[in-house]
């Protein structure tokens, strides 16, 4: 494979993670429901991407995969709250993400977060955490 490979997965995933998080929370605006199953494909997402980068240990992307879906789940929670409170004030969605402070953030995604959200989230991390470990095993054992 060329060098250029596993560069090319460390400059999409931010890519990736900022355009899921706005097709979440597109998804979300349209819809009218929080779409917290978009956490799992958003996992499943990340860690197409960093099957892109093979040189990458199990451990590692584990961890890369598990970060990144967090700040995916994190973003578009944050974009949906702050568009649901800035959108009847008149306010740009960047302008209102960019007001919206953490307390009142987390307050308001406390209240539009159920518990059926938080198993969605759980099982995206869950995803992002066991994908790596799965697909190092499954080499393992094609190999032999």
């Amino acid at each position: 494979m060329p060098p250029a490979r596993p560069a090319l997965a460390w400059l999409l995933l931010p890519v990736v993670v900022a355009g899921f998080a706005a097709i979440w929370t597109l998804a979300a605006l349209y819809s009218g429901h929080q779409c917290s199953f978009m956490a799992v494909v958003g996992a499943v997402d990340v860690l197409w991407v960093l099957s892109l980068a093979p040189a990458l240990r199990t451990g590692p992307r584990a961890a890369v995969a598990t970060v990144s879906t967090l700040v995916l789940v994190l973003l578009a929670n944050w974009a949906i709250i702050a568009i649901n409170v800035g959108a009847p004030l008149g306010t740009a969605p960047l302008e209102s993400m960019a007001k919206l402070g953490p307390h009142h953030a987390l307050t308001l995604a406390g209240l539009a977060n159920s518990w059926v959200d938080a198993i969605w989230i759980a099982l995206a991390v869950g995803a992002a955490i066991g994908g790596p470990v799965i697909s190092a095993r499954r080499r393992v054992l094609s190999a032999r």
